[in-house]
């Protein structure tokens, strides 16, 4: 009987198989030739030269690294902070109102088009937002039509807005996951919670405070991580609207590592600065879950 359940067991592990394989070739080899050229100097060609931490050191003192790291804290904020509020609040009142009072169809319309945004390439959302914010673009041309033309901007292109206005980017991007991934999470909520709540006359932000952000705590923690992730290592953004600028306004370490991989020819240091960003990644993974396991744990 033993035998029989450790063949089984066995005939398991081909199945996942071709899976740790893809993994071990596409991202534990590249994430472990990654970390080994970081102690070296290297250009691309050639042997690469060991020089130990050397690379590391000169993080340290690295301004513009700093710099992208102070970028990084305010994408947070607009890839995950800004997101999920907006996200809770949208999915709650396509829930409780659009839904109860229109009908499920024009919510679901709804939830489609704050969606819509996840699914084009971003490349092409890029395109169309660096066309909108452009100085003769559309944002300025309705400001100069309702007489607001001090508040018309090179959005773009002036390093005092540039980071802001590829926030508002990103925000516009990621709500619509936020969004979809609560109304999921609602659509398991025992109605019976909102029926007793209303019976007691609580309002809608009670309900809002006492049911549904507690019953969404699972898909909170879920949409932080990968959001959060997300925000640690964007890039596809900043390359398509800015390209890191002006004057390094909106730089990120993706780009910084992309920039002095393909620019600056320093594949040590780009290595360098990519392998700190994946340990802090990581570690905020493990921080993340460890954090809803425990709250799991203490629910049951």
């Amino acid at each position: 009987m033993e035998k029989s359940k450790n063949s089984g067991r066995a005939g398991y592990y081909l199945y996942i198989l071709p899976g740790m394989l893809g993994f071990a070739l596409i991202v534990l080899v590249p994430l472990i030739a990654n970390f080994a050229i970081s102690f070296t100097t290297w250009k691309g060609i050639g042997t690469p030269r060991y020089i130990g931490l050397q690379n590391y050191e000169r993080l340290l003192v690295d301004a513009a690294f700093w710099g992208s790291i102070q970028h990084t804290l305010i994408f947070i904020i607009s890839m995950t902070i800004l997101p999920i509020i907006l996200g809770l609040v949208l999915a709650a009142v396509l829930f409780d109102y659009i839904s109860a009072q229109f009908g499920e169809t024009l919510s679901s319309f709804f939830r489609a088009g704050f969606y819509l945004p996840q699914i084009l390439p971003l490349t092409a959302a890029g395109v169309l937002w660096g066309w909108i914010l452009n100085p003769i673009g559309i944002v300025n041309a309705v400001l100069k039509a309702i007489g607001l033309d001090f508040m018309a901007q090179n959005w773009l292109g002036d390093a005092s807005y540039a980071i802001w206005a590829v926030s508002a980017v990103i925000v516009w991007i990621q709500v619509g996951y936020c969004l979809v991934v609560f109304m999921s999470g609602l659509a398991r909520v025992d109605p019976s919670l909102y029926e007793a709540a209303e019976l007691d006359n609580a309002s809608w932000f009670g309900r809002f405070r006492y049911i549904t952000i507690p019953m969404l705590m699972p898909e909170i923690f879920v949409v932080a991580l990968t959001t959060l992730i997300a925000a640690l290592k964007v890039f596809a953004p900043i390359y398509v609207l800015t390209s890191g600028g002006p004057d390094n306004a909106t730089t990120v370490p993706s780009y910084l590592s992309y920039y002095h991989f393909f620019t600056t020819n320093r594949v040590g240091y780009a290595a360098a600065i990519s392998t700190l960003q994946t340990l802090v990644t990581i570690m905020l993974g493990v921080f993340f879950l460890r954090m809803q396991s425990k709250q799991t744990e203490g629910e049951r």
